[in-house]
């Protein structure tokens, strides 16, 4: 029927394929080039991928992005070209929020090699290890500002109508609680409360966007996948390469939000985010950090990163590469998955109460936990260790000669004589300010460390 009315319409007497699918690839062409000039997206335009479009057969024109979204398209690039809509222009400019969710196309990106042109060391997959400033870099997290590049860390975007609600059940935090342009961090744990990682997550109109480390990345999204039932609207997608992820951290993160026109989020309340508009390209930025209250994070398309890169350091931001970063991690206390969060330890040892909701109903791993908090079953602790000497991860750590704790983490501070490790420490064995003992002969003494001071048990918390 396609056929004989497309041979109609073109003066066809008789069935001629060659002809017809030239004329098809002809109208995908014209389609082509008006539809994939622009789809407006909130503040931003992105291009249309070809891919969107193919042939399902060689008579008919198949269209496959959703139907609702059609006409949107075509409205928006024609209100473009008649001069209607207006983008900043600038390198870094503000647009007014609105709530459109970043879920680019992948784009091929420039960042590295402009990183490497800078001096970067960047690893066989990708990651900028240093800039052989790791020094500089730590000391101006105290008395200037620096960016870290952390694209390698895992984006899970999880859509659909019932998000909210499963993401409420599969982990710590309260999103019920939750509104567009908020956030929380969260704790995934396994059903018996053993910590797998810490997500830092962003409330979009239409999804959740998690951040986690790049070693759970997989795994999160195999798990997820595994508890969405029948019936649940839910969608789950891995955007670790279709984005790239900066954090912006230190005393003059203020002022480098200003200068770039991102003022609005200065004093907002942690993880509360904003999009706006980076030449034409969405980026969403954030309150805070996944080691600190304070600082920002920005979630942008890698076409759009290499510029955005440049425009902080102009503002005198010291690039930062993953082996300081690491440091930095220790330093401030954050756990990491394989180290501070495994099996072997459950998520209130890890001192993670303010990810973790006492009040909001059944969720994975709420049955242990609520266990553990009315019989007192907390039986150690995570601290902040400085040591006389450096020490092994996995290290025995003892009190008059009785082991009490193990060392999970360890990184050499900013001097040769400075050295620092994360380690669980049984409860009644030692606090802050004693002094353990490290495998053989190492003294440490046991500190509170910043990401862990601001976790203090909240027996009516509501986690998030």
């Amino acid at each position: 029927m396609v056929g004989l009315l497309f041979r109609r319409a073109h003066g066809l007497k008789r069935r001629d394929k060659k002809a017809e699918v030239r004329q098809l690839y002809c109208w995908r062409a014209v389609i082509m080039s008006s539809a994939r000039s622009f789809v407006h997206c909130g503040t931003s335009i992105w291009p249309l991928p070809w891919r969107c479009c193919r042939f399902s057969s060689l008579l008919s024109f198949s269209w496959r992005p959703l139907r609702r979204f059609q006409s949107q398209m075509m409205n928006d690039a024609l209100r473009t070209h008649c001069g209607k809509l207006s983008l900043s222009t600038s390198n870094i400019g503000a647009a007014a929020a609105s709530p459109f969710d970043l879920s680019p196309p992948p784009i091929d990106h420039d960042l590295l090699e402009t990183v490497k042109v800078a001096g970067a060391k960047v690893s066989e997959d990708g990651i900028i290890e240093t800039f052989d400033n790791d020094d500089e870099a730590l000391d101006a997290v105290d008395s200037g500002v620096v960016v870290v590049d952390l694209s390698h860390f895992g984006r899970i975007r999880v859509s659909g109508e019932d998000r909210v609600q499963f993401l409420h059940n599969q982990t710590t935090a309260n999103f019920e609680c939750l509104r567009e342009g908020q956030g929380c961090d969260t704790i995934f744990v396994t059903p018996t409360a053993r910590t797998i990682d810490i997500g830092h997550a962003w409330i979009m109109k239409n999804a959740i966007t998690l951040v986690v480390s790049p070693v759970t990345c997989e795994s999160i999204v195999e798990m997820l996948q595994k508890y969405i039932f029948y019936n649940d609207k839910v969608e789950i997608q891995d955007i670790t390469k279709q984005t790239c992820f900066f954090v912006i951290l230190g005393p003059k993160s203020n002022q480098i939000m200003e200068n770039l026109n991102l003022n609005d989020l200065v004093g907002q309340p942690y993880c509360t985010h904003q999009h706006y508009s980076v030449n034409g390209m969405p980026i969403t930025a954030g309150v805070g950090n996944l080691i600190s209250e304070e600082g920002f994070s920005l979630l942008m398309s890698p076409a759009a990163a290499g510029s955005i890169w440049k425009s902080l350091l102009s503002q005198d931001a010291i690039p930062m590469g993953s082996n300081a970063w690491e440091k930095l991690r220790v330093l401030k206390g954050r756990p990491a998955p394989g180290k501070e969060l495994t099996n072997e330890f459950n998520v209130l040892e890890a001192g993670l109460w303010h990810s973790i909701s006492l009040n909001k109903g059944c969720y994975k791993g709420q049955e242990t936990i609520s266990r553990l908090i009315t019989y007192d079953g907390v039986k150690q602790k995570l601290w902040g260790i400085h040591l006389s000497s450096p020490a092994e991860a996995g290290s025995t750590i003892t009190v008059d000669g009785k082991k009490v704790g193990k060392l999970t983490s360890y990184a050499p501070g900013r001097k040769e004589s400075e050295h620092f490790g994360l380690g669980y420490i049984k409860r009644q064995a030692a606090s802050n300010g004693d002094t353990v003992i490290i495998g053989e002969n190492i003294v440490g003494k046991v500190v509170e460390v910043p990401y862990l001071a601001r976790q203090s048990p909240l027996p009516n918390g509501s986690g998030g």
